[in-house]
């Protein structure tokens, strides 16, 4: 596994520098209010379970999971819902907790549809940014870091189910995702 990384981009003290940051800020934001954290699975439960414990304010937490990717490296476009949330979001000022925010279709279209259930307010919270992807208007209130347009790996974030469990993150070599 460690050979297929080419170099690496955040080690596991970047990262929890990067958490203790954010999970400051949120917990400074959503002071007096009603906080709910909503992990966008799987790429995110690293950085879900990291930045909740950082965050000192009290605070639930959901998770759902969506595909728009198969086990390809460019988004479809296409959301499917695989598990839906289980709490009513009424009232609630919402968080999504993303690994990556890349081109934005996924979150755009996540968006949408949570809004129409009414929160407070919705803000993301993404580990990694990577806005020269952009395709869609979406953009996060809380960013770890920008990173270049590689394809990264580790920490939760993955190339075909694999690399999630790197503790750091890494640029994977190009020759293992090309001509797949």
């Amino acid at each position: 596994m460690l050979n297929d990384i080419q170099s690496v981009l955040f080690s596991q003290e970047d990262l929890a520098a990067m958490v203790a940051r954010l999970g400051e800020q949120i917990s400074r934001d959503y002071k007096g209010k009603n906080l709910l954290l909503v992990s966008i699975l799987k790429g995110s439960v690293v950085f879900m379970s990291d930045i909740m414990r950082s965050i000192d304010i009290p605070c639930r937490i959901d998770f759902m999971a969506v595909s728009s990717y198969g086990s390809g490296i460019k988004s479809s476009g296409s959301v499917k819902i695989i598990k839906d949330l289980d709490l009513d979001l009424q009232g609630y000022d919402l968080l999504i907790v993303e690994d990556i925010l890349d081109s934005g279709r996924t979150l755009s279209s996540l968006m949408e549809i949570l809004s129409t259930r009414k929160p407070k307010s919705i803000e993301i919270c993404t580990l990694f940014d990577k806005p020269e992807r952009r395709e869609a208007d979406v953009y996060a209130k809380y960013i770890g870091a920008q990173v270049p347009d590689a394809f990264i790996v580790g920490y939760g974030l993955d190339y075909d189910e694999k690399y999630r469990n790197l503790p750091f993150v890494g640029i994977l070599k190009p020759e293992v995702y090309e001509n797949k």
